[in-house]
């Protein structure tokens, strides 16, 4: 165990020394990457604006999500209603859909919990 501990050690110092070396310039490098999504001047207050910008903007798409939503649903519910001619690769895919909501289920649970798979912490 105490073997292990030291080549974590070794593996942890070495990653701090390459950070050292080589973090700097990636930064560089990942600034001049992309640098047309800076905005100049970097401001407390660009920062807000752009963060309120962002706001309204999401805000403003709701009603076309919602319209999204509404044909969606027009949609399953002219599928059930024809339930008769349902493919096997419609009926799949909705068994996967059900399956992906409830393991998003499952894994809210568990982040819920602290992260623990039998309960909750006492």
């Amino acid at each position: 165990m105490a073997s292990k501990l030291q080549q974590l050690q070794s593996k942890a110092c070495q990653a701090t020394q390459f950070l050292a070396k080589h973090g700097s310039a990636y930064h560089k490098q990942l600034l001049e990457q992309n640098k047309q999504y800076i905005k100049n001047p970097p401001t407390v207050e660009t920062c807000n604006e752009l963060s309120k910008q962002l706001f309204y903007t999401r805000l403003a798409s709701i009603p076309g999500r919602t319209e999204s939503f509404w044909k969606e649903l027009d949609y399953v519910k002219n599928m059930w209603k024809h339930r008769q001619e349902l493919k096997v690769e419609d009926a799949g895919i909705a068994a996967l859909f059900g399956l992906e909501c409830f393991a998003w289920f499952c894994a809210g649970e568990i982040v819920g919990r602290g992260f623990t798979f039998t309960g909750y912490y006492p």
